[in-house]
This record gives C-alpha cells, sequence and structure tokens, in this order.
C-alpha cells in the first residue's frame, strides 16, 4: 500500500477533500486544522471527498469526516458528498453509517484536480494526537449506536491513559 496524502481544494466556497493511499492518523492533526480553516472560510457552502484513490481509511479519519459531516449540516443543512468506487471502503462506510450522514456516489466524470497537500503530523506530541484520535471516534460514536458500542471501550482506554 502507498503511504496516505489527504490533497485539498477550494472554488467558490465548494472544498474538496481528496485522499490517496491508505490514509493514517499520522495526518489526524493536520487534517483536524484544515477543517477548523474550512469551517472559518467566508464563502464556505458545500464539501466532497474523493475517495477514488484510497486503498484504506483509518477510523480516526473517518471520525473526522463524520465531524465535517455533522458540524456541516449543522451550519448549512445539507450533507457532503463522497465519491468512492472501492468495494472495500464502499463496505466499511455503508457499515459505519455514512449513508445517514453522507451522500455516496460511486462514479464521477469530471477529475478533481487538488491544489495543496496536508502535512504529515510527525512532529506533533503524543498527547495532541490521542486527543484527536478521542475526538474522532466521539464522532463516529454520535452517529449510531452500533458505533457507540463499537469505539466506546476505545475512548475509554484512552482517556484513562491521558
Amino acid at each position: 500500500m502507498q503511504p496516505g496524502q489527504i490533497l485539498v481544494a477550494e472554488h467558490d466556497g465548494v472544498f474538496v477533500i481528496k485522499m490517496t493511499g491508505d490514509v493514517r492518523l499520522t495526518l489526524c492533526i493536520s487534517f483536524d486544522q484544515f477543517i477548523d480553516d474550512m469551517f472559518a472560510h467566508p464563502d464556505f457552502k458545500a464539501v466532497l471527498f474523493d475517495l477514488s484513490a484510497a486503498e484504506a481509511i483509518d477510523s480516526t479519519t473517518l471520525g473526522l469526516m463524520a465531524k465535517i459531516s455533522l458540524l456541516g449540516e449543522e451550519r448549512l443543512g445539507c450533507y457532503p458528498v463522497i465519491l468512492s468506487t472501492s468495494e472495500s471502503i464502499n463496505r466499511i462506510l455503508e457499515t459505519m453509517g455514512f449513508a445517514d450522514i453522507f451522500t455516496i456516489v460511486k462514479d464521477f466524470h469530471t477529475p478533481v484536480q487538488p491544489t495543496a497537500a496536508l502535512e504529515a503530523d510527525a512532529e506533533n506530541c503524543e498527547e495532541q494526537v490521542k486527543g484527536k484520535v478521542i475526538e474522532a471516534h466521539r464522532y463516529l460514536m454520535q452517529m449510531n449506536d452500533a458505533n457507540e458500542q463499537t469505539f466506546t471501550n476505545l475512548v475509554n482506554m484512552l482517556e484513562d491513559g491521558q
């Protein structure tokens, strides 16, 4: 598997987030900072996730995606779009309940060109990363009862270790 990347672009308030390779928590601090900046953008209108080049996405990244959807729905009254062509990623999205808080499409005829790549979080302290992991999983837990049962022990264990 190739190392993960999160590439971003914005045009007229529409943000495109393209994930490639094996996307892991090493990008969580940068991704969360991007999320804050995106919601602070004065023309913020919509989000499109392009997962067509993603090979795997960990639960922390999924939690941050859920954060975007839940905060975006609260602010704009609509859900982001996910483009996902991978059967295995589509199964994960379905299992996690993402169809309830995203519009998921399986093909897209116009290629998306990112304008920037987020940096890995190598220099951030372990406590910052742990805090983002906990936050991301709390968003997943808000989505449905199954996610709450799946991630409660993980969140409790991480919180006890702080």
